[in-house]
């Protein structure tokens, strides 16, 4: 009699651990990989033909091929302007604009802008997008040394990032100026700017740009003796 109680007990006890482990056990190597997949499938399905150009534009960038990259954005930027996407549209074309910097090509890039993100930032009624593309006109005209016309868009982005109140891009802007400055071979003036940058880059707690101020200094300084000798 004892040794019948004592199966039954063996056997009831198995069978609550065997309906606890099937109640709190995860789900089977096999179904976390079918969820994996799943997961896989959705996330392609939900990516753009834009954020497809873009990811290749990105792999012709990091390898050097800038001319695959620039048109794969220029595909990438039709998408976002077919779908009216504009915000995303004005971006691809600025980082499209950088990438003919790199390669020499100004006039392209300086099209761009006037003729598109320009358009594009003005019917969006986007201020900050208009401040962003007189910045990329100001980087575009002093890479090609077209000097008075940097100077005048990066003044443009000044004016405007006073107006929105914007501290860090009214830096930039007098960045953008003191670049300008230094390529004239007015240091004195550039130093005077690169003071006033510095105030008020304390005066907003930043120190974002530190290495700008000092990379500046640096070249003034490399530059004004090698005049005087």
């Amino acid at each position: 009699m004892r040794k019948l109680v004592l199966l039954i007990s063996v056997l009831a006890t198995s069978f609550f651990a065997n309906a606890q482990s099937t109640v709190f056990s995860g789900p089977s190597p096999s179904n976390t990989s079918q969820f994996s997949i799943n997961l896989a499938v959705l996330g392609s399905e939900s990516r753009s033909a834009a954020d497809n150009f873009l990811e290749q534009a990105d792999r012709y960038e990091k390898f050097g091929d800038f001319d695959s990259a620039a048109a794969m954005l220029s595909k990438a930027a039709t998408e976002y302007q077919q779908n009216k996407k504009l915000a995303s549209y004005g971006t691809t074309l600025i980082r499209l604009s950088n990438l003919y910097i790199l390669l020499a090509n100004y006039s392209e890039a300086e099209q761009i802008v006037l003729k598109q993100v320009l358009k594009n930032y003005t019917k969006m009624g986007s201020r900050t997008g208009q401040m962003a593309a007189y910045q990329q006109l100001g980087k575009i005209y002093l890479a090609a040394n077209k000097l008075p016309q940097s100077l005048w868009f990066y003044t443009q982005h000044g004016i405007l990032a006073q107006q929105l109140k914007d501290n860090n891009a009214y830096i930039e802007s007098v960045l953008g100026i003191i670049s300008v400055k230094i390529k004239k071979k007015d240091y004195q003036l550039a130093v005077k700017d690169l003071n006033r940058v510095e105030l008020l880059s304390k005066n907003i707690n930043t120190i974002q740009y530190n290495q700008l101020i000092k990379r500046n200094r640096a070249l003034i300084a490399e530059k004004t003796v090698v005049k005087k000798g």
